[in-house]
């Protein structure tokens, strides 16, 4: 570790967790200490996590039984988010359908509000967050409620979650089942909106904090939303295609293989007469084409050929992606 590391930038590290941390209950090799060696270099450590399936305490303690340090107070959740506000919209001791687990009602107790399971408990709202025990009488009851007019708040909308044998349905994926039968949409707590991300920096007073997330469309859009850094990291859902492919609104700052990655100099991208380089590699657009000379396995190739693509195409609505010409195949 030395000042010239990516992590010496930045006063804090606002973390996700599924994908980045661990995926399901194991932690993804090199995070564990990368996280740990933080405190030594005097940088603030932050976890902003969509997953609702779990109270912060409970999500902290995880985290402790992996290694990785984690105080209560430094996990902030969707749930939480949720919590708040639902809380700025309702009455002290309005009824909530719970469509999630015991902890996403735990966050909503917490706010001064009483969750309820069933219709006939006459709610008022429903808030719909991750639980894998979650099935069809409960996307039912909340689309019988949702249909008759209550307000409905949503965690997140994350489609899918990393789980240890692969890439699962997540509470976006619910949520849409919900929407299906209604026809109606949810307001959103969590990820990608900013506020999530301004509360965990403010817990760490941090002026200057990193956004980690391995999910473009959560992670990415809402530190950018928010005005932080960020950084797209490779063990979770998106890939090198994706993330070069991203709409604008979803580019993240650094693209990084593991949080080991946060310890290394992260290489300056050069541009001149159209040719972006990045190490030894170095990219060119022509048309719908990016044209690489490095190597597909050399993270440097994949930087240049996104700073290439991206200035060829700064304002995309939508994901855009190129063709690949690997010059030194």
């Amino acid at each position: 570790m030395n000042g010239n590391d990516l992590i010496s930038k930045f006063d804090a590290l606002l973390a996700d967790l599924d994908g980045v941390v661990y995926a399901g209950p194991n932690a993804i090799p090199g995070a564990v200490e990368s996280l740990r060696n933080l405190a030594g270099i005097g940088v603030g450590l932050g976890y902003v996590t969509n997953n609702a399936s779990r109270t912060p305490a409970q999500v902290a303690q995880h985290l402790r039984d992996l290694g990785a340090p984690a105080e209560d107070h430094q996990v902030v959740s969707s749930s939480q988010a949720a919590g708040e506000l639902l809380a700025s919209l309702l009455p002290a001791g309005a009824r909530v359908l719970i469509t999630g687990g015991d902890a996403l009602a735990a966050e909503i107790e917490l706010v001064g509000l009483v969750p309820v399971r069933s219709e006939a408990e006459e709610p008022v709202a429903v808030v719909q967050g991750f639980h894998p025990d979650v099935g069809w009488r409960d996307l039912a009851e909340a689309a019988f409620v949702v249909a008759g007019g209550a307000l409905w708040v949503a965690t997140n909308t994350d489609l899918s979650i990393p789980q240890q044998r692969g890439i699962a349905p997540g509470n976006g994926s619910l949520v849409a089942a919900v929407t299906a039968a209604t026809g109606k949409l949810p307001l959103v707590a969590g990820k990608p909106e900013a506020p999530l991300f301004h509360a965990a920096a403010k817990r760490l007073a941090a002026d200057r904090p990193l956004v980690v997330g391995d999910r473009l469309d959560t992670d990415i859009l809402g530190g950018n939303r928010a005005g932080f850094a960020t950084a797209a990291v490779l063990t979770g859902v998106d890939t090198r295609e994706s993330i070069l492919a991203a709409r604008t609104l979803e580019r993240p700052g650094f693209l990084i293989n593991d949080l080991t990655d946060l310890y290394r100099p992260y290489p300056a991208v050069e541009h001149d007469a159209g040719r972006y380089s990045c190490g030894a590699a170095s990219a060119v657009v022509d048309g719908q084409t990016v044209r690489v000379s490095g190597d597909p396995a050399d993270l440097d190739a994949w930087r240049a050929a996104c700073a290439a693509w991206w200035a060829a195409n700064p304002e995309t609505a939508a994901a855009l992606a190129p063709e690949l010409e690997w010059l030194d195949q």
